[in-house]
């Protein structure tokens, strides 16, 4: 009879920022030049929202002037830590210029064609903000189409 020994993966509660540019998507590493979106884990008496918040700032230098809910994202287990992190994925606004802070020693901005090193949870969330805002562009042409269309039989 085998015994297998199995581990408790942990939850982490993490606030996940998506600052998009011109550039393309702000991303950050530290010395691995591994890149993730910026974000972190949320105290007990700390949103998601307002970690995600609080690691920009703390990780860039960046000042959040908006911030909106995009969705929740469960993240693949990290073997070598025995935890899963739970995002909540936030559309972030922010002011000033990103500089390496804290544990951060590189700054990029991701674009799909770029070659940038990113994790697989950074991919995925990535991934599904990509389509979440096709999605969106398609509804608000949808709308508008409608109302030109109520507008020209007159209601």
């Amino acid at each position: 009879m085998s015994t297998k020994t199995y581990k408790r993966i942990h939850k982490r509660r993490r606030g996940t920022a998506i600052v998009e540019t011109q550039k393309g998507i702000l991303v950050t590493a530290g010395r691995s030049k591994k890149f993730m979106l910026p974000g972190g884990g949320a105290s007990k008496r700390e949103t998601r929202t307002i970690a995600a918040m609080r690691e920009l700032l703390e990780e860039t230098g960046l000042q959040t002037y908006y911030a909106k809910y995009l969705f929740h994202h469960r993240g693949k287990v990290h073997t070598h830590g025995h935890y899963r992190d739970y995002h909540t994925v936030c559309l972030i606004k922010a002011r000033g210029s990103p500089h390496p802070h804290h544990e951060i020693r590189y700054i990029e901005y991701y674009r799909p064609d770029s070659d940038i090193n990113i994790s697989i949870d950074t991919k995925d969330i990535i991934e599904r903000y990509y389509k979440y805002r096709k999605r969106s562009r398609l509804r608000r042409e949808a709308r508008h189409f409608v109302y030109r269309i109520r507008e020209w039989l007159g209601f």
